[in-house]
This record gives structure tokens, sequence and C-alpha cells, in this order.
């Protein structure tokens, strides 16, 4: 075929320009032949992606030599623990750790004493708190110091005694259960506020604290959960039984400690501001405060056992 008759001229093959020799290379010419095989038969790259000293990200490592950055951490820092303090304060405003702690200052050989003493309290002749320097001791040195690891521990054990005797009747639900532990949680703070405004407007000075007219009160749990006991054992007389014991041993428990807390501050204000209440005034809180235990153990106490 004559390709000059048609128009077509033949192609001549193009060969390629061997660079200059004499002056610098702008790019590397990868045409030639495939990049270079390191030992491990893996192509290099002409970046170098070596990890800063200790594999450490070289990111981190600036953002902590920054000082800007330091600057702003011990800033944080310090807004945290003045923080911390302040929530520390506004809780000491009204609730005393260290006064808190001294109520769960307690051992073994003092629960098994104080539990002896709430049921047969009879027996008993010291009632009166020791001190040392001016400093109530510990319940596990003294038994007559009043404690909230009991009530706490017996309002748990009433409420799951509870759970149990409504469920052996068949009438067990999360809300009656609820209903018996809110009853009696409401029952524990009236009475700590009645005794409080009672001691506040007959001006009654006192070294009883808010802890201890808790932890007073909440004592009637383990009466409670005898009670219960006796009843779920040996039925309705057996509850009667119960009742009528653990209210006795309780009236009795409270009368002689709030005796040695209330009445024994009439000779240290008789020439006082508490010199124009009058000793009865006095008995009268004591004995009501008594009174009031067996009436809220049958309340809390008498649906659970038929």
């Amino acid at each position: 075929m004559d390709f000059q008759q048609h128009g077509y001229r033949g192609a001549k093959p193009r060969t390629r320009a061997s660079p200059p020799t004499g002056g610098p290379l702008l790019f590397d010419d990868t045409s030639s032949g495939p990049p270079p095989i390191n030992n491990q038969n893996y192509y290099e790259s002409g970046y170098n992606m070596a990890a800063a000293p200790g594999g450490q990200d070289p990111g981190v490592s600036n953002v902590f030599a920054d000082p800007m950055a330091n600057a702003a951490m011990m800033y944080g820092s310090t807004l945290a623990n003045q923080g911390k303090d302040i929530v520390n304060k506004e809780i000491s405003r009204f609730m005393s750790v260290n006064k808190l702690k001294y109520f769960f200052a307690v051992d073994t050989k003092y629960v098994m004493k104080k539990l002896l003493l709430l049921m047969f309290p009879y027996t008993h002749q010291d009632w009166e708190v020791r001190y040392h320097r001016d400093t109530p001791l510990t319940p596990r040195h003294d038994v007559n110091a009043p404690d909230l690891y009991i009530p706490t521990m017996a309002f748990i054990t009433y409420i799951l005694l509870a759970g149990m005797a409504l469920g052996i009747q068949k009438r067990f639900s999360p809300e009656v259960l609820g209903l018996c532990a809110s009853t009696a949680l409401v029952w524990i703070i009236i009475e700590v506020l009645a005794m409080l405004l009672s001691l506040y407007l007959l001006t009654v000075h006192t070294d009883l604290s808010t802890f201890d007219l808790i932890a007073y009160s909440g004592y009637k749990y383990v009466g409670m959960i005898f009670t219960l006991l006796c009843g779920l054992l040996f039925g309705s007389d057996g509850y009667y039984v119960g009742f009528g014991w653990s209210s006795c041993a309780l009236m009795f428990f409270i009368v002689r400690s709030l005796k040695m807390k209330i009445l024994s501050s009439v000779s240290a204000n008789s020439m006082g501001a508490g010199a124009s209440v009058k000793p009865r005034f006095r008995m009268y809180i004591t004995v009501a405060s008594a009174v009031f235990q067996p009436i809220i153990i049958y309340w809390l106490t008498s649906h659970l056992v038929r």
C-alpha cells in the first residue's frame, strides 16, 4: 500500500533523550526502573517515617513540651483542688465527717455487748458515758456510747425480714416493700425532729447531738427484728410476747440512757439559762420518748404478721 498517495506518513521511532550531565536534576527519573528494595523485600519510599525516640508520638511530645500546655494543665489541676476544698467545706457545714466516723467506730465485741444490753438492760448498773480529756470514748471502748452502726444494720435487716414475711404471706411486691422502708425512715425522722423541737422550746441545755438522737431512736429496729422473728416462728401469740419483751426492754434502756444526758444537766444549768426549766419537764421528755417506742414498733410490725 502506498501511504504517500493517501496522505499518510510513516512514524519515526522516538528515542528518549538522556538527561544533561552538566546541570542539576529537578526531578528523579523513575521511569528507568522500580524503586530499590530493602532486605525485607519491601519497597523503600522517599519519606522518613521514623518514630520519635522511645516510641512516643511526636505530636504528644510537642504538646508536653509546650509551656502554654503545661500552664493550662497546672491551672486546671488548681481549679479541681479548689473545687474539692469548697465541696468538703460545704459538707462540713451540715455534717462533720470526723464526728460521723466516731459513731461507726465499733468492733464485734462492742456489737455483741450492745445487742445484749438492748435486750436485757435490767442488770446493767453503770449507764454513764465515759470521757477522756473532755472527749467521749468511742463506742468500741464504751458500751454506753451511742453508735449508728447497729441502727443502720438493724434497719436494713428489718427491710429484708419484712420482705420475707410478705413473701410467705403471698403479699410481696416492690411497691409494698418500698412503702415499708419509707414509712420506717419517715417515722424516725419525725421522732428526732420532735425531740429537737421539745429540747429547744423548753430551753434544755444538753450535750445530745442530732446523731445521738438518731442512734437512740434507731435502736428500736433491734426490738422490731426480735418481734418479727417471734411472730414468724410462733404466730400471733409469739408476736405479742416478743412485742411486750422488746418494748419493755427498749423503754427501760431509753429512760436510763437519756436520763444521764438530760436530767444530769439540771445541776450544770442550775445557775444558767436552764434554771427556769423544772426537772419534771425534763423527765416528761425522757418518758415521752420512751413511751413512743412501742407505738412505732407496733405500727411498723403488726401488719407483717398474721
